[in-house]
C-alpha cells in the first residue's frame, strides 16, 4: 500500500528551505542569473534578448541572487524564476515588456522594487515564499493576477492595500495564517470584502450570492 504523508504549510516551508540549502551544498554553490541565461540560450538555440518567454526555474544548483543580467531581457514578456533560492527582488529597468513574473517557491520575504515594470506587469506569481506584507504592490495599475498562497500573511488589513488595483481579478491566498480557523466560505468573503472587483478567489469564480453577502443585499 502507498502511504501519503500529510504535512502542514510550516513543515513544508521548513523542508523547502532546507532542501534548497542542501542543493547549494550538494552541487557546490549557486547558479548566477547570467549562467542560467547562457544555459537557456544553449538549450533553446535562441537569443535571450529577443525571446518573449524565458524559463529559468528549478536551476541546479539554484539561483540565490537576482542580478542585472536580467535587464538584458528587453523583449521578455514572461519570466519564470520559480523553485530556486532567491531571497529578494531587484529593479528590472530593462524589462519594459514584462507581463508575467513567476517567483514561486523561493525565499522572498518582501515585495519590492517593481516600479520599473509597473506599467506592463499583469501577473505576479509569488506562492510558497515567506512574505508577510503586501506593501510594494500599489503602483501596479495593470495587475490582473496575484498568486500569494502559502506565505506568512497574518493580518487581514494587508489585503486592504490591494483595493486600489483597478484591474485585479484573480487572487490566491490559501495557506496563509489569515485563513486559520476559517471555513473556505468565510475566508472567501473576507477576501471579497477587501477586494470588491476580484472575480476569482483561490481558483474558484466569485458567485453572485457572495457579492450579495458582502454588500448586504
Amino acid at each position: 500500500h502507498k502511504v501519503v504523508a500529510q504535512i502542514s504549510v510550516k513543515e513544508y516551508q521548513v523542508f523547502a528551505n532546507h532542501h534548497a540549502w542542501a542543493l547549494t551544498q550538494l552541487f557546490g554553490g549557486i547558479t548566477t542569473c547570467s549562467q542560467a541565461i547562457k544555459a537557456w540560450e544553449a538549450k533553446e538555440n535562441a537569443s535571450s534578448e529577443e525571446a518573449a518567454v524565458i524559463k529559468l526555474y528549478c536551476q541546479i544548483p539554484p539561483i540565490a541572487k537576482l542580478d542585472n543580467s536580467l535587464n538584458t531581457l528587453k523583449n521578455c514578456e514572461h519570466l519564470s524564476l520559480s523553485t530556486n533560492c532567491i531571497d529578494r527582488l531587484i529593479p528590472l529597468s530593462g524589462m519594459k515588456k514584462l507581463r508575467i513574473l513567476s517567483l514561486g517557491r523561493n525565499q522572498i520575504k518582501k515585495i519590492e522594487k517593481l516600479d520599473d515594470v509597473s506599467d506592463s506587469l499583469e501577473e505576479l506569481w509569488l506562492s510558497y515564499n515567506t512574505i508577510t506584507s503586501l506593501d510594494g504592490l500599489s503602483g501596479l495599475a495593470n495587475l490582473t493576477t496575484l498568486y500569494l498562497s502559502n506565505n506568512q500573511i497574518k493580518n487581514w488589513d494587508e489585503l486592504d492595500k490591494l483595493s486600489n488595483l483597478p484591474k485585479l481579478r484573480d487572487v490566491l491566498f490559501t495557506g496563509n495564517p489569515i485563513y486559520e480557523g476559517l471555513s473556505k466560505e468565510e475566508a472567501r468573503l473576507n477576501v471579497l470584502k477587501r477586494i470588491r472587483n476580484v472575480m476569482k478567489i483561490d481558483g474558484d469564480m466569485v458567485k453572485q450570492t457572495e457579492r450579495d453577502a458582502v454588500t448586504g443585499q
